[in-house]
């Protein structure tokens, strides 16, 4: 079918191909927006780990609703905490894994003293209305509830986790489009950020959302549906899967079995979370955006266990064995030429990213599998015409395996002392302190 003249598609394919050769050295890293002097990504990125949004905290009034309710000293130690993770945050898309360990740091010494305005006794989960936006398109979202704001603290911890996991295997220094050289050490790191983020989400389901009221959920921003928390959560336990199956294919003394086994639970893994966004509203850019990723990366796997299962049962004597391997292979062929046009749709929806190289478990992949399969058929090609069993020449299914990897256990904090003996019982101010405030918000 022939593109119309304003069809951008062809374009950005052919960018997408420069990018991937190694021609977007040139692009800016950064540039200002509007007149406020925010940044915003303009580089085209590359994925390893995918990272639906990044949220980051917006000034908001903290002081002001509660004056005269709790001590100055809380309220300048709560406004303190929470201004400097606005201040780290701004600039996160440029950071390196240093700076993701700071802002890190940066909010679990805020979320300690934010959780006492979700205590019962002080009577305040609803009296500071608090602001976050998205980093990608700036779309704000403010709510008047403390458990929204542990909620967002905790749910960007656990994006900075897949971010920081996405850094350390996409070094900022690596040849673009080249090969990506990470030692095992590194994706042992990868694989604690993921279970980390994992468990911050799982947390986040099961232990925060049914601490909100059904009418603040739905002002919530779609990237906090419960299905959407889920499936991110999933996937990050599939992506360690997928670093600990690419370990398993370089390592001599894993066995067939072994790498057949986590191929076929990485499948599990990641369709188990594209079937948690099927209740979803997946219809913004990062809902679309994160089911392409869910559906390449199935293919992919499905691609690899079909190969191992197909030279597990190549391993048999009886004729019936070589005809399921070859058909085996042959679909693990279709898959990994289906999964080609599936990355390519995900690196062309919107936000756009960068075609990645194959790494990992698919790094000899995309060459092995249509090789063994090419070879199995031309051993055992002549099975096929002289056994006219259909069902015998039908692809088996897959093996199930139970599944290895749980989200890492995540527990909130103990609330700061400083909400000790808190009531939120009127404060008693001396007339300087009153006539102090009154100057404050005049200068405002």
């Amino acid at each position: 079918m022939c593109s119309s003249p304003c069809d951008p598609r062809p374009l950005l394919l052919l960018l997408l191909l420069l990018l991937e050769m190694g021609c977007g050295a040139s692009i800016p890293k950064k540039c200002k927006v509007g007149g406020k002097g925010k940044k915003r990504r303009s580089v085209i990125q590359e994925v390893a780990v995918f990272v639906p949004t990044i949220r980051i905290p917006v000034d908001s009034d903290v002081a002001h609703p509660l004056k005269g309710l709790v001590s100055k000293e809380l309220v300048d130690r709560l406004s303190k905490f929470r201004d400097r993770v606005v201040a780290l945050s701004e600039d996160i898309y440029c950071a390196d894994v240093s700076d993701v360990s700071e802002l890190q740091h940066a909010l679990e010494e805020y979320l300690p003293v934010v959780l006492g305005l979700t205590m019962k006794e002080s009577r305040l989960e609803s009296s500071v209305e608090f602001r976050w936006r998205t980093l990608d398109d700036d779309q704000e979202c403010c709510l008047s509830s403390a458990w929204y704001e542990v909620l967002s603290v905790i749910h960007m911890m656990a994006m900075l986790a897949l971010f920081e996991a996405n850094l350390i295997l996409i070094p900022k220094n690596g040849q673009v489009g080249g090969e990506r050289k990470v030692s095992e050490d590194a994706k042992k790191d990868v694989v604690d950020s993921l279970l980390r983020a994992s468990g911050c989400l799982d947390y986040c389901v099961h232990r925060i959302l049914v601490q909100i009221p059904a009418q603040v959920k739905k002002s919530f921003p779609s990237y906090f549906q419960e299905g959407m928390l889920e499936a991110i959560s999933i996937q990050a336990l599939a992506q360690c899967v997928e670093i600990q199956l690419g370990l398993a294919s370089e390592c001599e003394k894993a066995t067939l079995s072994v790498k057949r086994r986590l191929a076929c639970e990485l499948v599990s893994y990641f369709s188990q979370a594209h079937y948690c966004l099927s209740g979803c509203d997946t219809s913004d850019s990062f809902g679309k955006k994160l089911l392409l990723f869910l559906k390449w990366k199935c293919m992919e796997a499905k691609a690899v266990a079909y190969y191992y299962h197909g030279l597990v049962l190549d391993k048999g004597n009886e004729a019936s064995s070589h005809i399921s391997a070859v058909c085996c292979l042959s679909a693990a062929d279709d898959l990994v030429a289906d999964s080609k046009r599936a990355c390519l749709s995900f690196c062309l929806a919107n936000p756009i990213t960068r075609v990645p190289p194959p790494w990992g478990i698919m790094r000899n992949m995309h060459k092995k599998i249509p090789d063994a399969a090419c070879k199995r058929f031309q051993m055992y090609g002549y099975l096929f015409e002289q056994d006219n069993n259909s069902a015998l020449q039908s692809l088996p299914d897959l093996p199930e395996f139970a599944l290895s990897l749980r989200p890492e256990g995540y527990e909130l904090p103990s609330t700061d002392s400083i909400w000790d003996n808190v009531d939120s019982q009127p404060q008693i101010q001396s007339l300087k302190e009153h006539l102090d405030d009154e100057d404050e918000v005049e200068t405002k």
